[in-house]
Parts: C-alpha cells; structure tokens; sequence
C-alpha cells in the first residue's frame, strides 16, 4: 500500500545519511541572549556539531538506561533544545512522548504516566516544578533534564542538560563505537513517536507513530518535489531556509522536522510567536509553516493600518485588494493577468503588496498553512499580493501530512491532492478515508479505540467530511460537528466561522451553535490587539476588554459583518443572533486545544445558558 519506499532504516539513519553529505553546512540558527545583556544574537549549529551534540546526549540517555522505544517526554516550547533531545532520544533507540508546555500538571503527569516514559526533558524551572508537583502520579518517571535554570536545587531527580551530555561525552571516549552502534540498531517498526491528541473531546489519546511513519512523510515529500520540478516549478533544496516556530508536539511541526533531514535545508528556531514578525524580517526565511490564526492576524494587521491611514488610503487598500482577488482567481486557473487587470496589479503592487512582502523578508517562496480551515479569502488576499499560502491537511494519526496544495496547482478551498503513495476514498456518509504509509499504527493503551478508525485493510476513517473535486480535497466540516437543526437542515459551522474571520479583523473567534435548535446563533470572541486599536479609533480607548464587549458601538460593528456573512449563506445557515463572550477562548479554561483548535462542546457547555438565552420565546426541539 505504501509505494514510496525510504533508501533509510530509521530518522537516525536518516539523520546520520544528511550529517555525512551536508557536514559543514548550517544546520541550524537560535536566538541566544546577547554576552552584554542587550537584546539577543542568533547562534549556529552545522550539521556535524549537530551530530555531536545528539551523540553526547543519546550516549548520555544510554547510561541511564534509556533502551530500544523506552518512552521519553519532552515538555517545552519550540527551540534548538528539544529538536536535539528529540534527535538524541531517537538515536538511543528511544521513543519521544511529546507534552505541550501549557498542558496543566495533572494533564503532565497522565500523559507521562499512561505513556510509561521513563525520563522526562524540561524545559525549565516552571515545568521542573510541574513534574516534581505530580512526582507520587509518575512513579515509572527516573529522571528529569531540566534545558535551563537550577535543575531542582539539591534534588538528584533533576539534572541538567549539560550534565546528560557530560555524561554522554564520558561514554564516547570510552566506547567511540557504541553510538554507531545504537543507531545502526534501530529498524523501521519500533515506535518512534507518541503524540497525545489535544483532542476537540475527551480525554487526549496516544497515538503510536514508528519510524516507517516519518520515513514515508520525508520520502514523500521528496517525490513530490521532484513532480513540481518537472512542471517547472521548485518546492524546496538545501539552500532554503525555514522560520520554524510551530509546536513541535504537535505533530505539524514534526513533519517540518523530518522533511529538513531528508532534504537538508537550514532551520531557524524560535516558539515565541510575540516574535514572529520581527523575527522574519531577521531570518528571511524563504518558506514558513503555520496554522491559519497566523495569516488571520496578518490580514487583520494589515487591514487595520489601511484604516487607521484616513479614507483615501483605505479606499486604496480596498481597491488594490479587489485587483489582487481577480489576479488571484486567474492564477488558481493557471492563467496570468493582461492587458487592463496587468497594468492595475502592478499599480496595487506598487502601492500595497510590495510592502505586504518586504514584511517577510523578500526572500520568501510559500508558506504552508495547516492544522486548521483556512479561508479563501484570506488566501487569496496573500496570492493576489505575490504571497503563496499552500494548505494542507492530515491528522497527529496520519503522521500530520496527507495532503497538499503544489505551487503552480493552487486551489484555494481545498486542501490539495495526496501525497505520493496515499490513497483517498470518500465513505457514503461523506467522511474522508486514508490509507498509506503515513496512518497510525494504532492508539496507545487503549483497548477497541484503534479498530474503530483502522480497518483490517488499513483504511483510517478521518472523522472529517469531505468531497473529491479533480483530485483535489475539499474538508467540509468535521463529522461529530456537523449541526442539524430542529428543521432537519445540516449546517457546516467551520466554513461558516472562517468565512467570518476574513470579514471581521477584530474577531478571535465565532462559535456557531445550532445543533437540534430551529436556528442558528453565534458566540463572539474579540481579538485583543485588533479591538484595541479600533476603540482608540472610536473613542472608546479607555475602556478594557471586557467593557468593550458590552459596548452598544462594538456589537454594531460585529453586527454589521454578521449582516455581510448572512448575505451569502442559505437561510438555515444564517447567524439569527449572537453575543460576544466577556473573555477570550483559553487553554487553561479547556476551551481550545494547545494546538488552538476550539473545543465546541466545551464552549457550548460552559456558556449553556446564555445560549439558551437566543431562543426563549421560540419553539425548541431538544
């Protein structure tokens, strides 16, 4: 089922393979702090320092009994640290366990317990604390790395990370062979990875990813490469450089991770997200990989400084972004603008999108967005300024990659074609069915839940619905969040709220609710920065955020998108009425996922009676 074979027998091996062709070249660049205490510096690593520095720490795990897929936790945010404990983990014949740094102590100690993980890797003294809190829950836990800070003081639980790789490097002199040989151990079907959902419902669930998985994903990518080169278009080489600042628990920023050991380009690292745009105009990365919000904050930036620049400037803006549209739904039909359009898009371009992309350094090929719907509209905006924006899809139990739009084959709405070697079929309910060497192996100590999704023929049941259009796919709506109103009609709340974010630059979120209920309505989330600069625009700028939400000139104003958004809906589709929420949509409350997917259920239980609230007075059928 899987016809994309991997020349490789693990991600060490693979790893391994890029470090004696690349050797010398940058592998890697991290900010540091700056020696005289102002402001910061990038650092590098090549890909042999790399080596070394994986070889000490794999060699250091080794000596405190770190076996073949003996599980080990990782808890920290994106950086340097964590790619090479992943690395060093997996070069030890180990496991990684990944843990979001915002997950809650007792949601540590499951996911470290139910996993078996035997050391643990922390970030810092807030996520030592976090362990060493839960110690009596993680009785299989023998150690922890700590990457910074006192290491747990006097506690010999705790080490640090340069003690791991003092240790290690101890172990290399003595036995200078025994990494070749760990490595050299490691085959195909061992477990390589096991990510804990965040989950939209329940409790997160293990899913078991072995190195065939990641193998498959490199190997694919590579192939898929080399179709965009015969069309005359380039996806990627050694000499791009990625901005990666994706979670690296989530198993998107995984895939990144792999794809750069097959392909062997350079990474520059940092999960600060307040330091995304500055960062860019630093790295100038030429490809980027992110979750929709991202591109949706752009957009709102931009659109906000084209208002707050006076009404000519915003009806320029407003005009250049009517041209860009047009450009960008010729280009998605494999046409190029002429006569009239040409000469006004290089006008817009003059004015407008020139601008847009010296934000990201000019130098900037794609960037992929995934883990979430984006809207056309928004990808449009991007394309029509000379910004590629490929999405993506695929599941943490599809190894994150499954499909993809190809530079040259854009189609905005869909989700791409397959990678190669995947297989795609569409169930009669709708839902979308996978299979090929990216799909799970199964779900971690839980017995029944992986035959329920796994098929004896290998056929993965995603959970989302969707149709084939000339290959490409097209996800409508996830199928446990479909909504049938009380008149039998079905409502697709996703493509609904992401419509509504790119007609509304000072909304977080929109949360349709409608399910057994005779209409729609909506929960409203503001956008802190984007609500902030339009009330210092609208006089309201002494008020805070939750005074602005009760504000009569705020609901107008979302009121007025809600009107634009009805416009195009049918009518069982269109929002009736809606409120806008006191507060943001948090992690901590449980109502989005480390991965900022919304938990519907979660936010339609917490705010159960103002819900119930939109309908009295009518006929519910509950």
């Amino acid at each position: 089922m899987d016809n994309t074979p991997s020349p490789f027998r693990s991600v060490p091996d693979m790893f391994a393979s890029r470090v004696a062709e690349s050797g010398d070249r940058e592998a890697f660049s991290y900010p540091v702090p700056s020696p005289t205490g102002s402001g910061e510096k990038w650092e590098t690593l090549t890909w042999t320092q790399t080596r070394d520095r994986v070889r000490d720490m794999a060699l250091g795990l080794h000596s405190l009994g770190v076996t073949s897929q003996a599980r080990c936790a990782i808890a920290a945010d994106t950086r340097v640290e964590w790619i090479l404990a992943d690395l060093a983990i997996l070069c030890a014949g180990g496991a990684s366990t990944t843990i979001y740094p915002s997950s809650p102590p007792p949601d540590c100690a499951y996911i470290v317990s139910d996993s078996g993980s035997m050391v643990a890797f922390a970030e810092n003294d807030e996520q030592v604390a976090k362990l060493m809190g839960q110690r009596g829950a993680m009785p299989g836990l023998s150690r922890v790395i700590a990457f910074e800070g006192d290491a747990g003081g006097d506690d010999d639980w705790v080490m640090s990370l340069a003690e791991l790789e003092a240790r290690g490097a101890e172990l290399h002199a003595e036995k200078p062979e025994l990494f070749g040989e760990l490595v050299a151990s490691v085959k195909p079907d061992h477990l390589a990875t096991l990510i804990y959902t965040s989950g939209t419902t329940g409790r997160p669930k293990g899913v078991r990813l072995d190195h065939s998985n990641w193998l498959y994903e490199a190997e694919a990518l590579r192939i898929m490469d080399e179709e965009i080169r015969a069309r005359g278009w380039e996806m990627l080489t050694p000499d791009d450089v990625q901005y990666l600042w994706l979670p690296l628990a989530h198993s998107f920023g995984k895939v990144m991770q792999v794809s750069q050991l097959r392909i062997g380009y350079k990474t520059a690292v940092d999960g600060r997200v307040d330091r995304i745009v500055d960062n860019l105009a630093v790295v100038r990365p030429t490809f980027m990989a992110a979750a929709p919000r991202i591109f949706e904050k752009v957009f709102n930036r931009v659109v906000m400084q084209a208002k707050e620049g006076g009404p000519t400037k915003y009806r320029i803006f407003r005009w250049a972004v009517g041209v860009g549209d047009r450009v960008a739904r010729l280009r998605e039909d494999g046409k190029e603008p002429t006569g009239l359009l040409a000469a006004q898009h290089r006008i817009a371009d003059r004015l407008v999108f020139a601008k847009l992309r010296a934000r990201f350094g000019e130098r900037l090929k794609f960037f992929v967005s995934g883990s979430a719907p984006l809207a056309p509209e928004i990808g449009r905006f991007f394309y029509g300024a000379g910004i590629t924006i490929l999405e993506g899809y695929g599941l943490t139990e599809t190894s994150a990659g499954a499909f993809l739009n190809r530079p040259g084959q854009v189609r905005f709405g869909t989700v791409g074609m397959p990678l190669p070697g995947t297989e795609v079929r569409i169930a009669e309910d709708g839902e979308v069915l996978l299979r090929g060497g990216s799909v799970m192996r199964g779900y971690h100590n839980l017995s029944g839940a992986t035959e329920a999704v796994l098929d004896e023929e290998g056929w993965f049941a995603t959970g989302d619905i969707g149709v084939l259009e000339n290959g490409r796919l097209r996800i409508t709506d996830r199928k446990k969040e479909l909504i049938k109103t009380a008149g039998g009609k079905y409502v697709a709340p996703q493509s609904i709220e992401s419509r509504f974010k790119s007609l509304c630059p000072y909304v977080g979120n929109l949360v349709v609710h409608g399910d057994r209920r005779p209409y729609c309505v909506a929960l409203v989330t503001l956008d802190p920065e984007a609500i902030g600069t339009w009330a210092e625009a609208n006089g309201l700028g002494t008020l805070k955020y939750p005074g602005l939400t009760r504000d009569p000139k705020v609901r107008a104003m979302v009121q007025e998108a809600i009107d634009e958004l009805n416009e195009d809906l049918p009518r069982h589709e269109t929002i009736k009425d809606f409120a806008i929420l006191p507060s943001e949509l948090t992690v901590e409350q449980g109502e989005i996922t480390p991965s900022l997917k919304m938990r519907r259920r979660a936010v339609e239980e917490r705010y159960r009676d103002l819900l119930d609230g939109m309908y009295e007075g009518s006929v519910q059928s509950l």
